[in-house]
């Protein structure tokens, strides 16, 4: 799966497609010395036979869920255009803008989902043509990467379909922290780190602000960062917990060791303030504005901002003043409250209660088991996966989609 970005955002990447481009132009094939034969025993020396069946099923595939998406969606797009008809854009700009921007969204995934039914012509062309063996074997690759896209988009639209929360089409901020002190700890919150960071360059994520708190042994203690890309937040939301890693001990291999980090995911609003109200007398800032020209240069502009009722805290360090962090702790700080209220079910802040947050954050979401055999088992799908290694490089798509599905 590559779920960088919304179906919308998907869209307004495919201004370089293939109606931005040429068009793909058939061309004759360097074929075998008889210059015809059997087609299959062709393709099977080209290496093309295995690419012609899976264009095929993506054909297939295209103008049946296409077509019934392009539906949906074109009723969305009349839906919204007759909302903003029967609405004065000035009684209420926030909800106006709110509608305009659901309409562009609108627009730009009927457009490319038009584009995908092209593609599928265009690749169902080149397969027919192929069967006269008059196409180019470079042809031929290009209209299968045309399918494959074409495959991978409708992926990612069925996926973003099933994100319906109210924050779910947010950006996300994902924050990594060590759970105990120690280099171990904070190596493998490092790594756990390292996973994400990994996964979000592979999707094509828009990354903004990284940020990493150093601890005193100069190893990194906490790591945030920001993707600014639609739906993050509800794609990565699951990820949310502890992330406890075992492994044999030195002394004794048939002994295990453990160590966790724990992982929150904050929405990031991308176009909108977050609309929660926090008493300021509830809020505590540290350091205030003296404290913070005294402290450890490693962490000078590391802010946190306190929710005193129930205990809960932000950080950002990333900002280059102190109170541009102070307003990034905050923002930060609003955005956990508000999920952990959705969680628990609270209504207002000051009833949430410390130990129901502290209950809910000792959750374990996945366990790494390194060892003779390497083990990584998600609690939240109950999916295993034997390749530990490629799944601390990023390869966490199976959890994320199986997360996605079990929650419907």
């Amino acid at each position: 799966m590559a779920a960088a970005a919304s179906p919308a955002a998907c869209a307004r990447a495919s201004a370089s497609g293939p109606r931005a481009g040429p068009r793909l132009a058939v061309r004759t094939a360097a074929l075998p010395a008889d210059g015809r034969g059997d087609g299959a025993s062709s393709y099977k020396e080209f290496g093309l036979y295995s690419l012609k069946k899976r264009i095929e099923d993506a054909v297939v595939r295209v103008e049946t869920t296409a077509s019934s998406a392009l539906e949906v969606e074109e009723a969305q797009r009349i839906k919204q255009e007759e909302v903003l008809r029967k609405r004065n854009l000035w009684d209420n700009p926030a909800k106006s803008h709110e509608t305009l921007s659901a309409l562009a969204d609108a627009i730009r995934v009927v457009d490319h989902l038009k584009d995908l039914r092209f593609k599928a012509e265009e690749a169902k062309l080149i397969s027919q043509l192929s069967e006269m063996d008059v196409i180019n074997g470079e042809l031929f690759k290009q209209a299968y990467k045309s399918s494959v896209d074409a495959s991978e988009y409708l992926d990612r639209y069925a996926m973003y379909k099933l994100l319906k929360g109210p924050y779910d089409k947010e950006g996300a901020c994902i924050i990594v922290t060590a759970v105990s002190d120690g280099v171990a700890s904070e190596l493998w919150a490092t790594k756990v780190f390292g996973m994400y960071t990994s996964w979000a360059r592979k999707q094509g994520c828009k990354v903004g602000l990284i940020e990493k708190v150093s601890s005193k042994s100069g190893h990194v203690q906490s790591a945030a960062m920001e993707i600014e890309s639609e739906y993050m937040f509800g794609i990565l939301s699951g990820e949310k917990g502890m992330h406890r890693m075992t492994y044999s001990s030195l002394e004794n291999s048939d002994t295990y060791e453990a160590l966790s980090a724990r992982v929150d995911v904050i929405p990031l609003f991308l176009d909108r303030p977050v609309n929660l109200y926090l008493d300021d007398n509830d809020i505590e800032i540290v350091p205030t504005p003296s404290e913070y020209k005294k402290r450890d240069s490693r962490n000078c502009a590391a802010v946190r901002a306190l929710h005193k009722p129930s205990g809960v805290s932000a950080e950002s360090s990333g900002e280059r003043s102190y109170f541009a962090n102070k307003l990034k702790a905050t923002s930060r700080l609003k955005g956990k409250l508000l999920i952990i209220a959705r969680e628990l079910g609270a209504s207002d802040m000051t009833m949430i209660k410390k130990q129901a947050i502290e209950d809910k954050c000792k959750c374990e979401t996945r366990r790494y088991t390194f060892g003779p055999q390497k083990l990584v088992h998600d609690l939240n799908t109950g999916i295993q996966l034997s390749d530990l290694d490629l799944v601390l490089e990023g390869d966490i798509e199976p959890f994320i989609r199986g997360r996605i599905i079990t929650r419907q």
